[in-house]
């Protein structure tokens, strides 16, 4: 950051759980992954006539093969090496077996290779309707939620000779619900610096046309002996490189902004809608994706170009930030080059609390009482003499106001500040809440992320511990 580098960072791939977000350092750019409105849907056929459509990169039509459950074939049931019925490597010879991630928890990569070593020909993999994904698992496997494997389950039971037919795998373009959160994409609240919200943002990372190196098998599975030079790959490290093409992009545009603010940039014009104006779902959940999932929302590359106004910081705040959150001054020396120009003292007058650090969102975790924070940002438009009026959506449970409610710029003055009050409105230990700030100058829209944690109720398990704590400490003082 010092040098004017924009660094991008992966938020990880723990998700769905919360504060597993990884790289949440204020100065670089974290990026979780999600969806696109690609799919890959493959025809299953029944014995008995009846179709259903899960997901494969099935690449040709199978003959009709036989089908078997997994309890055929695993002793438990559940689709795992150790499970093998007398370890019989025949067991499943020739057929396509039906595997769920419920039983043993499994994953579908588990399944197919202990399916493949049973000599078995494909595998039917049902999984949770927020988890079910796509994926080359070596041995041809088709992916069907929970529901639809349970009518699969009911036919090969009804019928001692079940047989299956599975299609070649199509692919279709726009024709479901997207972006979504990618449910193995790492969840904020960030566990080191609460404040700073993470995820920053998030970008295409699920089913990814990626080039691979031919001497890596698509799966880098021993046993797979195939050479691609281009793959199907997900995760936070293929979402992780859209951004940083972004942000190459904003900074050969505008090659004099800071990383601070070409990050500024990408979150403030994110978008949290999907293609059919619902609010993105988070895989893994069922419920609504929040700022602990995407960050500000999804990137949107060409109005990132032109956000109207930024958030920027430099190397002292960011020194700041550190102070204020416990690091020493030496430890801050050992983390920054040398510079005559950056004070890198911590001294008490000039720390300020890790929530008025200049980012473009705003994070209180502990709201117990009425609460300030400061925000500066600075006029990039074309037009130079702006005027920005602010609309805010308080937090549940919160009433949130923005002092003052207009900002105006003029070419002697492209900076203003603004001062965010929220007063906590409910009795709460500790939910998370969500709204917004969004400055408009009836072109642009500068889009703030507000997430509260409001703490008005005391937490009477700690309570309780600390009394148990002194009264133990007492008995020990009068023996």
């Amino acid at each position: 950051m010092q040098l004017e580098v924009a660094t991008v960072f992966s938020a990880g791939n723990d998700g769905p759980d919360a504060s597993m977000v990884q790289n949440v350092s204020p100065w670089g750019i974290t990026v979780a992954a999600s969806t696109i409105d690609r799919r890959f849907p493959t025809v299953i056929t029944l014995g008995n006539n009846v179709s259903l459509v899960g997901e494969s990169f099935n690449v040709k039509d199978t003959k009709m093969m036989r089908l078997v459950e997994s309890s055929s074939v695993f002793m438990d049931g559940s689709c795992s090496f150790d499970q093998l019925i007398n370890g019989s490597r025949t067991a499943a010879s020739g057929k396509i077996v039906l595997c769920f991630s419920t039983m043993g928890m499994v994953s579908s990569v588990g399944a197919a290779l202990a399916v493949y070593v049973a000599g078995g020909a494909g595998v039917i993999f049902a999984d949770t309707i927020s988890l079910r994904s796509t994926q080359d698992n070596f041995l041809p496997t088709v992916h069907v939620d929970l529901r639809q494997g349970t009518r699969i389950l009911d036919y090969i039971r009804g019928d001692r000779k079940a047989t299956v037919h599975i299609s070649r795998s199509d692919t279709i373009v726009g024709n479901t619900p997207a972006p979504a959160v990618a449910y193995f994409s790492s969840r904020g609240p960030s566990s080191i610096s609460p404040n700073i919200l993470k995820p920053d943002v998030t970008a295409p990372g699920v089913n990814i046309l990626a080039a691979w190196p031919p001497k890596s098998s698509p799966t880098v599975i021993p046993l797979d002996k195939r050479s691609v030079s281009w793959n199907f790959d997900s995760g936070t490290s293929m979402s992780c490189p859209h951004v940083s093409g972004i942000v190459a992009v904003v900074r050969s545009v505008h090659p004099t902004w800071s990383p601070a603010a070409i990050k500024s940039a990408l979150m403030t014009t994110a978008y949290i809608y999907d293609d059919t104006s619902d609010v993105m779902l988070a895989g893994g959940t069922l419920k609504a994706a929040d700022a602990f999932d995407v960050g500000a929302g999804h990137v949107d590359p060409l109005r990132a170009l032109d956000p109207g106004l930024v958030y920027d910081v430099g190397a002292r705040d960011h020194v700041l930030f550190l102070c204020s959150i416990g690091y020493t001054q030496d430890q801050i020396r050992q983390m920054v080059l040398p510079s005559p120009g950056l004070d890198t003292s911590c001294g008490s007058a000039a720390v300020t609390p890790d929530v008025d650090l200049n980012y473009p969102a705003v994070v209180l975790t502990q709201l117990n009482t009425t609460v300030t924070v400061k925000r500066t940002v600075t006029n990039v438009g074309p037009r130079r003499d702006a005027v920005y009026h602010a609309t805010v959506v308080s937090p549940q449970g919160s009433r949130a106001a923005v002092w003052p409610p207009a900002l105006a710029f003029s070419p002697h003055s492209d900076k203003a500040s603004y001062y965010v009050t929220v007063t906590p409105a409910k009795p709460s230990r500790g939910r998370y809440d969500f709204g917004e700030i969004v400055w408009s100058d009836g072109y642009h829209r500068v889009r703030t992320p507000l997430v509260v944690r409001v703490t008005t109720l005391p937490d009477k398990g700690v309570a309780a511990q600390s009394m148990d704590t002194r009264t133990a400490t007492e008995l020990v003082h009068d023996s």
